[in-house]
């Protein structure tokens, strides 16, 4: 079980670093998210990020529904690397 939750949080963290890479590359304008390996980045964070731009529209021009997908992502990180909520209930 200590594996599987290690390997879970591994790859949040990995997924966070995808998501602030896609979030700083959108302040590029004269990117095109149709060729490599812009599309491959946009294919494995947008539907992360629609979930949550459903949510909250974007107001005024801007998008902040990565702030809320952030927020979200490190909850659950943070709450399967705490060691003494996974004893609470039961996994180690």
């Amino acid at each position: 079980m200590y594996l599987l939750i290690t390997t879970l949080v591994t790859f949040l963290t990995i997924y966070s670093y995808l998501l602030i890479t896609r979030v700083l590359l959108t302040w590029f304008p004269q990117i095109n998210w149709y060729n490599q390996p812009f599309a491959a980045l946009s294919q494995v964070t947008d539907p992360y990020l629609n979930l949550f731009r459903s949510i909250i529209p974007p107001l005024g021009g801007m998008d902040f529904s990565p702030i809320l997908a952030f927020v979200a992502l490190n909850l659950v990180t943070n709450l399967l690397s705490n060691p003494y909520l996974l004893r609470l209930f039961g996994a180690f």
